[in-house]
C-alpha cells in the first residue's frame, strides 16, 4: 500500500478505504480509551485527526507518550468525523513511532512562538503553520513562474554566481577567493587568485542574460543573487533569488507589459491554489491581504512617470511628513513608493524615466539626454517589487555611459560587442522573489519569506 500525502486525503477522501500516513504529531489529547493525534506531513494547513484505540499494542507504552514533534507512521481506514472540526478521520489499526522528540528540550510546543524567536531556530521554524505556509506558497509561485515563461516560449538560461562584472556598478559585492588573507598582497593581489584576477558573487545574472537574449530572443534567469550591503534592515538580504527576463525587440512598453501580466497572473495563481494558506495570513498575519490580492487581478497598474511623481509626493508634503525629502534626482525611498501605491493610486504603480544620475550604465538614455527608460514596478505593502529599462543598445551612447561612470571599457568588451555585431531594442527587468514572497503573503520582515536569511551578523545552518 502506497503512502498518501494529507493534502490529498483532504482533498479528494477515500472514504472506507485502507491508507498510510506518515507525519509529524502536532497534538496529542487523550479520552478514555482513546487518544486523537493531530498529525501534519507538511504538504497542506491542515491536519489528519488520527484515533488510536487502547487495544493497539504500543498504546500505553508509545503511544501515550507521544508529544509534539515525534514523527510516526499511521496506518489504518480513512472514515467521516462524527466531530466538529474536521470531515475525516483515520481509524488507526497501527501507529509507529519512527522518531522520538523529547517534549523537555523541544522548542516548538503547542503555542503561538514569535517570528524573532523562530528565527533562532531556522532549523526547525518550517514546522510551523505559518513558515510551512511560506514554503509553500513561495513553491507555488516558484513553479508559477516556470509555467508563466515556458507557455510565452521563454528559453531559461542559467547565468554564473561567480562573475568578474559588476552589473550594478555599486562595489557592493562578496569576493570570492583560494587565496589567504596573507596572501592577498601586492599591488595586484588576485593575479595569482583561482580566476587570475578578482572574482565576486553575482549581484545580478542581467549582463549574461542579454547575451542569450541577442541570440535566443526571449531569456530568462532566476537564481540565488548577493549583496555585501550592510544593510540590516527587514528589507534586504544579503543573499536572494531574482528573476531577471530579457527581450529582444522590446521597448520599455513591451517591457511594463510583460512586468504586469507576470505579476497579475502569479498572484493569481496563488489565490486560486493556495486558498488554505492565504486564509491563514489574512486572519493572523495581514488583515485584507486577500482583498488587495484581488485587487491587484483587478485593475491595469496605474503609469506614472518620476516627474510627475515627484510633483505629486511634493504637494503631498504640505499635509504629511515624509523621513527623507523629497526632490527631483534623488531616488525614491521605500515610503515615497509605498504612498503612491497605498494613498494615491490604491493599486500598483509603474514609474518610469527616472534621472540618468541615479540609475546604472547600462539603461537607455532618453531623448534629452536627462533621463533613461527605466521603469520600477510598486505594490502596496512593499514598494519596489520589479526594476527594470530598455537597455542601451548604442555603441557610443553606451561606451560613453561607462566611462562616465568611472568603468573600464576593457573589463566590457564582450558587453559592448554585443552592440557592434547585430545590435537591436532590447529590454528586461529583475524582481525580487523574496518581496514578490512577501506580498502575497502580507510578512512583514522579509527574513520570514526564505529558508535561511543570510544579513549582517547572521548565517544560520
Amino acid at each position: 500500500m502506497n503512502t498518501s500525502f494529507i493534502a490529498e486525503v483532504l482533498k479528494k477522501p477515500p472514504l472506507g478505504e485502507d491508507i498510510i500516513v506518515n507525519g509529524w504529531v502536532r497534538t496529542r489529547r487523550d479520552s478514555g480509551n482513546l487518544s486523537f493525534i493531530e498529525l501534519s506531513d507538511g504538504s497542506s494547513l491542515a491536519n489528519l485527526q488520527v484515533i488510536a484505540e487502547a487495544g493497539l499494542p504500543n498504546y500505553d507504552k508509545e503511544i501515550k507518550k507521544l508529544s509534539v514533534g515525534c514523527a510516526v507512521v499511521a496506518s489504518g481506514r480513512l472514515v467521516a468525523s462524527p466531530a466538529k472540526g474536521q470531515d475525516v478521520e483515520l481509524q488507526a489499526d497501527s501507529i509507529e513511532v519512527v522518531g522520538w522528540a523529547d517534549p523537555e528540550t523541544y522548542p516548538l510546543q503547542k503555542k503561538r512562538h514569535s517570528f524573532e524567536f523562530l528565527r533562532t531556530i531556522a532549523h526547525l521554524r518550517p514546522r510551523t503553520n505559518a513558515l510551512g505556509a511560506v514554503a509553500r506558497v513561495r513553491s507555488a509561485l516558484n513553479f508559477g513562474i516556470h509555467d508563466f515563461f515556458t507557455q510565452r516560449a521563454f528559453c531559461q538560461v542559467h547565468t554564473p554566481v561567480i562573475t568578474t562584472s559588476d552589473c550594478e556598478g555599486a562595489g557592493e559585492m562578496f569576493t570570492v577567493t583560494a587565496l589567504e588573507p596573507s596572501q592577498l598582497q601586492g599591488v595586484d593581489p588576485y593575479s595569482k587568485d583561482f580566476f587570475g584576477r578578482r572574482a565576486s558573487l553575482t549581484v545580478s545574472g542581467q549582463l549574461q542574460a542579454e547575451v542569450y537574449a541577442l541570440a535566443l530572443g526571449r531569456v530568462y534567469t532566476f537564481g540565488p543573487t548577493f549583496r555585501a550591503e550592510n544593510s540590516n534592515t527587514s528589507r534586504h538580504l544579503a543573499e536572494f533569488w531574482m528573476l531577471e527576463p530579457e527581450m529582444a525587440f522590446c521597448d520599455l512598453q513591451c517591457n511594463m507589459d510583460l512586468a504586469q501580466e507576470l505579476i497579475r497572473d502569479l498572484v493569481g495563481r496563488v489565490l486560486q491554489n493556495c486558498t488554505d494558506d492565504l486564509a491563514l495570513f489574512d486572519r493572523f498575519v495581514a488583515k485584507g491581504l486577500i482583498k488587495k490580492l484581488e485587487a491587484v487581478c483587478a485593475a491595469d497598474f496605474v503609469h506614472m512617470q518620476y516627474s510627475e511623481a515627484v510633483e505629486v509626493l511634493k504637494n503631498a508634503e504640505k499635509n504629511k511628513q515624509f523621513e527623507y525629502p523629497v526632490s527631483w534626482g534623488l531616488d525614491l525611498q521605500a515610503e515615497h513608493e509605498r504612498f503612491l501605491c497605498e494613498e494615491i493610486a490604491g493599486r500598483p504603480v509603474i514609474v518610469t524615466n527616472y534621472p540618468r544620475e541615479i540609475k546604472p550604465f547600462y539603461m537607455r538614455l532618453d531623448e534629452g539626454g536627462e533621463t533613461v527608460a527605466a521603469m520600477d514596478v510598486l505594490v502596496p505593502g512593499i514598494g519596489e517589487l520589479v526594476g527594470g529599462s530598455q537597455r542601451e543598445e548604442r555603441y557610443d551612447v553606451l561606451l560613453a555611459r561607462m566611462e562616465e561612470g568611472g568603468l573600464d571599457p576593457d573589463e566590457y568588451s564582450w558587453y559592448l560587442d554585443l552592440r557592434k555585431y547585430g545590435s537591436v531594442p532590447h529590454s528586461g527587468f529583475g524582481l525580487g522573489f523574496e518581496r514578490l514572497v512577501q506580498f502575497v503573503t502580507g510578512m512583514n520582515n522579509i527574513r520570514e519569506v526564505i529558508g535561511f536569511p543570510r544579513s549582517p551578523g547572521s548565517a544560520p545552518c
